[in-house]
């Protein structure tokens, strides 16, 4: 997951937080927590760089629309990172003097 984009995180989190979500929900998710419109044009090219990383599948719901869902790899990568994470958060709360 290290080599990510910050926005690429982000949409393989909503993508595992749902049961094969459209784009357009993740669409809709990724605008209430960014407070701001996401282009099609940002969206849906991010997440084919995560099907091609075989952190998500993409398959087709109707002609109109795909769905998404995470894979196992996806899965760990999210399971490590979140690991990764809390190292660093209990490193640094050993810090403070609270």
């Amino acid at each position: 997951m290290h080599d990510l984009t910050g926005f690429q995180r982000d949409l393989l989190y909503v993508v595992a937080g749902y049961d094969s979500p459209n784009g357009l929900g993740i669409k809709r998710d990724l605008e209430e927590y960014y407070e701001q419109e996401i282009h099609h044009s940002r969206l849906y090219p991010n997440l084919d760089t995560l099907a091609d990383k075989g952190l998500i599948e993409k398959g087709e719901q109707d002609r109109r629309a795909n769905f998404y869902a995470i894979t196992k790899r996806g899965w760990r990568e999210i399971e490590a990172r979140r690991e990764w994470e809390s190292e660093r958060i209990d490193e640094a709360s050993g810090r403070l003097d609270v």
